[in-house]
């Protein structure tokens, strides 16, 4: 049930502090409240709950605000919900109206939370980022009264007062790549895969065994199967007949104990609920297609096997073939990204089974179209893009395709010598312009551990992985601001400013900013 509140946020001075000490309103969350807008996320936050039925929500602003607060510190669920606690500017933030000693709300909610912000969600996030990167330009060309020459390179904006029928067409760049999400799991092998069901199998028995009118416990020879597992992996570098010989063991315990397990199912009629928590019911279908899948490699010899199981608590996470010299194999989501010029990033895809990523161009070129309301000049990608079906799609919209020509290079002549050599050295800048993306990635990675996921489902994992672009669009704002004030702009929005203060700005920066446009900054 929805108790909706308007989320306009109560000044510093109204918020109850109980202390001597005043409040700093110059607080980098206090300006970062000051600019999200937090009533239209709000209303894409309630939009997948009823109204009149069910136990009365959160208020929206305190649990979007924690993810954010979750995502830009880079905490656990347990260790945001104590850093809330502690900390009244993170309190005010999420819009309580004074500080409080006990927690918001248990750990656990944010699985809920993550649960209910879906793409619709993100969507919001990503519109308002770019509708402010656009306002900020025509803001700044409506204040400059006339373009410089280095304004003479910057696309028109169309949300920058002009009619959409006198902006052109195609506008803009579009920078295309695929990367990894990985999953925190262990890293697979078959041998520990199988014991790891061996042991599940056995909590199975244990637990079903006292439900049932048998006289004797079976048999699971657990302690043997224990020491012959352990007998190989304390091996440093054991042989392929070894683990081989490891492998057929634990199948053959786990075949045992599955055994059991249907034997002793047949207690309870067919269609009656079977006395085992829901988590472990889980776990058991799954340890069955586990052991199908690794007898048939067994058995075949073999080392690949379709939709292959690399974990039993996720068994939706897929190996990913990378082919890169550091990492060939990563076990996670594959994400479709697209760049726009001013830095913003959107995933456009997420799918948990490798895919070939040129097959998303068109539709990230439509979607282009719909956040920005034109197509793009140009579609800059690595040369898994350039297929015959994209490069005729892209012609037939007069989208070019920044990559060399399909088909047998031309051949040099006197007449066309500069021409070819000009075209190669455009085609090598315009894949230097592809570092952007690449850096993109290794910011998320790096500075926001979008190479460590740990969630646990499928689809809270989705919002784990969009909560860390949205965090990281945020900075875009920041280069957006210095560049408008080296370029002369005199007036700057608030809510702009307010940004500014939330990214960490370097002292010398917003120094050198205060001696070229002088307005004062709060200090960061």
């Amino acid at each position: 049930m929805i108790r909706y509140h308007s989320q306009k946020q109560l000044s510093l001075a109204e918020f109850d502090w109980p202390f001597q000490t005043a409040l700093d309103e110059n607080n980098r969350w206090v300006k970062l409240s000051e600019c999200i807008p937090w009533d239209e996320l709000a209303e894409g936050y309630y939009q997948g709950l009823a109204e009149t039925q069910g136990r009365p929500t959160k208020d929206a602003r305190l649990v979007i605000g924690a993810v954010i607060i979750k995502h830009r510190l880079c905490l656990s669920d347990r260790e945001t919900v104590a850093q809330i606690q502690e900390n009244p500017y993170l309190q005010y933030f999420v819009g309580l109206p004074g500080y409080q000693m006990e927690a918001p709300f248990v750990p656990s909610l944010f699985v809920e939370v993550r649960k209910r912000m879906g793409k619709t969600v993100f969507d919001v996030f990503e519109a308002a980022i770019i509708d402010s990167v656009e306002s900020a330009k025509a803001g700044k060309k409506k204040t400059s009264g006339k373009k410089s020459d280095q304004d003479d390179d910057d696309p028109p904006s169309v949300s920058g007062g002009g009619s959409p029928e006198e902006a052109p067409e195609h506008q803009g760049k579009l920078i295309l790549d695929a990367t990894v999400a990985p999953q925190a799991i262990r890293y697979p092998t078959d041998l520990s895969l199988l014991n790891e069901a061996r042991e599940f199998s056995e909590q199975i028995i244990d637990t079903l065994y006292p439900k049932t009118d048998w006289n004797k416990k079976p048999r699971t020879y657990r302690e043997k199967a224990r020491k012959a597992y352990l007998a190989i992996v304390k091996q440093r570098r054991p042989s392929g007949k070894v683990r081989r010989r490891g492998i057929k063991q634990q199948l053959q315990y786990l075949r045992r104990n599955l055994g059991h397990i249907e034997r002793m199912l047949e207690h309870w009629p067919e269609g009656s609920p079977l006395p085992l928590p829901r988590w472990l019911l889980y776990r058991y279908w799954v340890i069955q297609h586990v052991y199908e899948q690794q007898w048939e490699m067994y058995r075949n010899k073999s080392r690949r096997c379709d939709d292959r199981i690399v974990s039993i608590s996720q068994p939706y996470v897929r190996p990913i073939i990378r082919g890169k010299l550091d990492k060939p194999v990563e076990f996670g989501a594959k994400l479709s990204v697209s760049l726009n010029g001013d830095g913003v990033a959107c995933v456009d895809h997420l799918r948990w089974d490798a895919f070939h990523e040129g097959g998303d161009l068109k539709s990230q070129v439509e979607s282009y179209r719909l956040r920005h309301g034109h197509y793009p000049q140009v579609v800059l990608g690595d040369p898994v893009y350039g297929t015959q079906e994209n490069r005729r799609y892209l012609k037939g919209r007069g989208i070019r395709f920044a990559g060399k020509p399909l088909g047998r290079p031309r051949r040099v002549t006197e007449a066309n010598r500069e021409e070819l050599k000009r075209l190669k050295a455009q085609r090598r800048e315009e894949y230097r312009q592809r570092i952007p993306i690449e850096g993109k990635f290794g910011q998320g990675k790096n500075g926001y551990r979008l190479n460590y996921i740990r969630a646990k489902r499928a689809d809270t994992a989705f919002a784990w992985i969009n909560s860390i672009f949205l965090v990281m669009n945020l900075q875009i704002l920041l280069r957006i601001f210095f560049a408008l004030w080296n370029r002369g702009l005199s007036v700057v929005p608030s809510w702009l400013l307010a940004v500014v203060q939330t990214l960490f700005c370097p002292r010398e920066i917003r120094s050198v900013a205060d001696t070229v446009s002088g307005q004062s900054i709060p200090a960061c």
